[in-house]
């Protein structure tokens, strides 16, 4: 795929990313098809030019390129190998790409089942939220074949300042694995760092300008750290789907006879969030865990 040329491209999953990633893609030239659980995610989309079909199958059969970012590796399941589905209905030599954060194992299934219908499939799981899909900012890891990264390439750039070759089918979302273990703890760290501020009686936001210019700087005591203390706790990040994250990397390391401590306490803090009606917040509300405390 060269930059020049004018793809057919569905996207489906029109959410807090993949509305952005979706219009990067139409900003560039290319023609978008789209889907989407609600008419009304689409809306913006289809009054720039889009294309909406009534179901994934029909968008498969007229697009070279196909990305999903969508919920749960259920839904991925359904929609890549359920009956009707993009694997069924696909043309040969379709590429599909799975942005979804979802499981290893599956991505390598859809991988083998898209192989054997002539079409090829990537898992290429983002991270940098919804500011990062706005921005085309994301950090995209992929995994499949060279060549159907290659072809890939052009029009992940169009939504990443990121976009690398992990491995085969799976490795994206192992890379992804490896993301989200990261944040987790992080995340512990500027939470429990704030709440110690606040209970010490320093004044938290000049706490939180002086450490985020030292070895504890990172993105998320620079974009989440100003978020707690405003009490801001809407999602750029769903905290459900994060549980759900934190979830698979747990079944993986457990398979892989890896004991992740740190992991399994930011999931198990989430969990007790989520079971209080936070689940929809952002993931920054794990300070709701130690400003009640």
């Amino acid at each position: 795929m060269s930059d020049e040329k004018t793809l057919q491209v569905g996207f489906i999953g029109l959410g807090i990313m993949g509305h952005s990633m979706a219009a990067h893609i139409q900003r560039a030239g290319h023609r978008l098809h789209v889907y989407n659980r609600s008419h009304g995610g689409a809306e913006p989309l289809l009054a720039a030019g889009a294309t909406w079909h009534d179901s994934p199958g029909a968008l498969a059969t007229c697009c070279e390129v196909v990305i999903t970012i969508v919920g749960y590796p259920a839904d991925v399941e359904a929609l890549y190998l359920g009956p009707g589905g993009l694997v069924e209905r696909a043309r040969p030599g379709t590429l599909l790409i799975d942005m979804t954060t979802s499981s290893p194992d599956l991505a390598r299934h859809i991988a083998t089942a898209a192989a054997a219908k002539g079409v090829q499939a990537l898992d290429a799981p983002v991270s940098g939220g919804e500011v990062g899909a706005r921005d085309a900012k994301l950090s995209i890891m992929v995994g499949g074949t060279p060549a159907a990264f290659e072809r890939a390439r052009a029009v992940l750039q169009l939504m990443g300042a990121s976009v690398v070759l992990q491995g085969g089918p799976g490795s994206g979302q192992h890379t992804k694995m490896c993301n989200q273990i990261v944040i987790a703890s992080t995340m512990l760290g500027v939470c429990e760092g704030l709440a110690y501020a606040q209970r010490a009686g320093l004044d938290p936001h000049t706490v939180l300008a002086s450490i985020s210019g030292g070895a504890a700087g990172s993105f998320l005591l620079t974009q989440m750290g100003p978020r707690v203390l405003k009490g801001d706790f809407a999602p750029g990040f769903f905290t459900e789907h994060f549980i759900k994250d934190m979830g698979i990397a747990l079944a993986e390391a457990q398979r892989m006879k890896l004991d992740l401590p740190g992991l399994a306490l930011a999931k198990r803090l989430y969990d007790g969030l989520a079971a209080k009606g936070h689940g929809r917040d952002g993931t920054q509300v794990l300070f709701k865990h130690y400003a009640s405390a």
